[in-house]
């Protein structure tokens, strides 16, 4: 067989699995004859097409185009989908160095990743912070990155960043004919998050307050109803500023979120508050837990360690509603695909808002209903019970009068509510050890030892339990509001008025 083998090249870079990074070895071979190139590996349409981008770069930073060879650029492992253009960049340079225009003297400590543009210069990509995450894990020292993701990748400590805006400056750094200039984290300078919405703007609705406040310091899951304009969505909005800051740990888990999907932004890398997201009800099935053809994460994996608002909740398709019932129950929602299955964390605080029926005025004093039994029932029906009961508390808002809405607002500020959810969860995280279990989460034999009753409030919950017909999940729940409640109010065991508080958020939701 005529012609000669030219010597392998190889350059490491990575591959995204869900909110993980991969390593990723990109292989350049080349052999004499056809002029030809060829991608393997399992790459998806846009790393196919990196070809085209990769040699107009080549051609137009001054580099030689190997047009006499045969290419065969290999990623791996074979097993895994490649997908997205931040490939561009290590082929690029694989071919550089497999046609012996350059000596590369940092292939084996460093990962590489960028989008090429025609004219070499380099475009920002989406999961840089995984990048880093992985070089940090894989013990490697550097991380080379467009210009843009610099700082997103240089949040990671330990790691030192490579931020090179074309094609020529990554070569000339690779090479060692130009000084690198790292980005480093000494140390994430990082705000405290500022309450824009205040809960003291809320006027009167006292009851509801309690009951978020009550969610809030245990992670409990949230229903409210209630006609329009009576508040639900205004309460739900100022939660996030009465819930603790995210640590560090908590921070990272939620940026990594963000960046695989190409939305981290400059505010989430400068303040710990947590996510609030609210997606219209029209929003689809993959929207909300997500998947689409690249398996990206939904709205309830944005929300990851924040809020997930879901007003007008009967208004969403009943396969949505359907779908929460997994990362309710479970913290984390699986996607399956022909090749893969993808795990992506959502411990979210679910608060949800809803109209008592379609036109919303069936509990108004003064406006009459104008919705027939038929409709309300099957408006009300889209809620089933699986899903109820994966609310810990459920509360009625009425509508405010005229003089409430007239008056001045008097209540607390959310810093004052946020002091007492904020020592409620240290008083959780002394009992179970970890900053990352509420009492929500509780499963029945943490339920029976950080919850014992005496012999009174035992007999006073059995009363309760059959007067209003319980089932064991409900009784459950009640028992964990109850428990937070407890720690709100610093008791170390529950009390007869801590089941008496957490029974009025239970509410039957069945119209005729």
């Amino acid at each position: 067989m005529s012609g000669a083998i030219i010597m392998l090249s190889k350059i490491y870079s990575v591959a995204f699995c869900g909110v993980d990074a991969v390593l990723i070895e990109i292989e350049v071979d080349s052999r004499n004859g056809l002029a030809g190139q060829t991608i393997v590996g399992l790459p998806d349409t846009a790393v196919k097409e990196s070809k085209e981008r990769v040699f107009s770069a080549l051609k137009n930073s001054d580099y030689s185009i190997p047009y006499n060879k045969y290419i065969t650029i290999n990623l791996a492992p074979a097993n895994i989908k490649k997908i997205g253009a931040l490939y561009d960049l290590p082929i690029a340079i694989g071919i550089l160095q497999n046609s012996n225009q350059v000596k590369l003297v940092l292939d084996s400590e460093i990962l590489v990743v960028g989008e090429l543009s025609l004219s070499g210069q380099l475009k920002p990509i989406n999961g840089a912070l995984l990048v880093s995450i992985l070089a940090k894990e894989q013990g490697l020292r550097y991380v080379m990155v467009p210009e843009a993701n610099a700082k997103e990748a240089a949040f990671i400590e330990g790691v030192t960043v490579i931020a090179v805006k074309t094609l020529r400056d990554a070569v000339d750094v690779l090479t060692g004919n130009k000084v690198i200039n790292g980005v480093v984290n000494n140390g994430n300078s990082v705000k405290k998050n500022t309450i824009i919405e205040d809960f003291k703007e809320v006027k009167s609705q006292t009851f509801a307050k309690r009951a978020i406040e009550i969610a809030a310091a245990g992670g409990h899951n949230i229903l409210m109803i209630g006609p329009p304009g009576c508040g639900k969505s205004m309460l739900a909005k100022r939660i996030p500023g009465i819930l603790p800051m995210l640590n560090e740990q908590e921070m990272i888990d939620v940026i990594k979120i963000y960046s695989v999907v190409g939305k981290l932004t400059g505010r989430l890398l400068q303040n710990r508050e947590r996510p609030f997201r609210s997606p219209h009800h029209t929003i689809s099935y993959a929207g909300m837990v997500g998947g689409t053809s690249n398996a990206r994460p939904g709205e309830v994996s944005l929300a990851h360690r924040g809020v997930l608002f879901l007003d007008e909740f009967l208004e969403f398709d009943r396969s949505v509603l359907e779908a929460l019932r997994q990362p309710m129950e479970d913290d984390e929602i699986h996607i399956s695909r022909a090749l893969n299955s993808y795990t992506y964390p959502a411990s979210v605080m679910v608060v949800a808002s809803a109209n008592p029926c379609p036109c919303g005025y069936l509990s108004h004093q003064s406006i009459p209903c104008r919705c027939n039994p038929v409709s309300r029932r099957n408006y009300v029906q889209k809620l089933s019970g699986p899903i109820i009961d994966r609310f810990d508390l459920l509360v009625e808002l009425s509508p405010l009068n005229k003089d409430e809405i007239l008056s001045l607002p008097d209540g607390e500020t959310s810093k004052q509510i946020q002091k007492r959810v904020v020592r409620a969860r240290e008083v959780q995280s002394s009992r179970f050890f970890n900053d990352n279990i509420l009492n929500s989460k509780m499963n029945p034999t943490e339920l029976d030892k950080y919850c014992p009753l005496d012999a009174n409030t035992k007999n006073f919950l059995a009363n309760a339990v059959q007067k209003l017909n319980l089932s064991a999940r409900r009784v459950h729940k009640i028992i964990k509001v109850a428990r937070t409640i407890a720690d709100i109010e610093g008791l170390k065991t529950i009390q007869v008025e801590n089941i008496l508080e957490a029974l009025q958020y239970k509410l039957d939701i069945h119209y005729e």
